[in-house]
């Protein structure tokens, strides 16, 4: 636990799920107040408020797209309003769907670079701005991948936008840090989340995932929150630009583990 997080104001886009509802849960036991992003309503969004207020933090939840500046404008000023503050920013929202290159619409491109890379784009304004405004030495966390550094066939714009993502992480932290605005990246490994559950029930296809993570087992979401929190932390109060790997070691090569090649 990170006493500094206590009290502080923490917006998670795309947190009614997966790593994103982690993160919320893991924030209200920092004490944090949490806005939960969500884009559309599901049986789970009250619990979760319930279990994060129940946790020691406070929590409201707020519907938006991420892709419109608008909805994410809201985000800042629901937060402003309901607890007087943005602190930490979370840019989680994030969509991919399997298609070959070849193959690819410019409607599937559009969606996933308009989510993942233009919605961390206006999500990192917008709060960066507003701490600018308040001179709030705060965190912009941004969510990437492993394919921000490892080639995904049949993914092209899901790794594209990853890419877009590093830089974006990158150029804002240089940016900002003499304003004591950090920006960081978050690049998970195989997670075990509810868009992987089908994937991971075929035993096969589980194997496959496992022989490409040196630590030999597939993440949980916690584990992807406990980096959240260690990041929007005083503990990492001297860290900012990077994309801090969760991923088991799957960016260090597995093939070669052992002395093969």
């Amino acid at each position: 636990m990170y006493k500094d997080l206590e009290g502080k104001t923490v917006i998670i886009t795309g947190a009614s799920s997966g790593i994103g509802k982690a993160m919320a849960l893991r924030f209200g036991q920092e004490k944090a107040n949490v806005i939960v992003n969500y884009l559309s309503p599901s049986e789970e969004l009250d619990q979760l408020i319930e279990d994060i207020k129940q946790s020691g933090g406070k929590a409201e939840a707020v519907q938006g797209d991420v892709t419109k500046e608008e909805d994410v404008k809201k985000l800042i000023s629901s937060a402003d309003e309901a607890f007087g503050s943005v602190d930490v920013f979370i840019n989680n929202a994030g969509v991919e769907n399997e298609v070959h290159s070849e193959e690819l619409s410019l409607e599937d491109w559009n969606k996933v670079i308009s989510v993942n890379l233009t919605g961390a784009f206006l999500g990192s304004r917008e709060a960066i701005h507003y701490m600018l405004e308040k001179k709030i030495k705060g965190s912009v966390i941004n969510m990437s991948s492993v394919h921000e550094k490892i080639p995904w066939p049949h993914f092209v714009h899901y790794a594209a936008s990853k890419g877009g993502i590093k830089m974006l992480t990158e150029t804002l932290a240089l940016e900002f840090a003499p304003h004591g605005i950090r920006v960081n990246s978050i690049g998970p490994g195989a997670i075990n989340t509810p868009i992987n559950a089908k994937k991971f029930a075929d035993p096969k296809i589980k194997e496959d995932v496992v022989s490409m993570i040196p630590i030999g087992y597939i993440g949980e979401p916690h584990e992807i929150a406990a980096v959240a929190a260690w990041l929007a932390s005083s503990e990492a109060s001297y860290v900012t630009g990077i994309t801090l790997f969760a991923d088991g070691g799957m960016t260090k090569y597995p093939s070669f583990q052992g002395g093969r090649g």
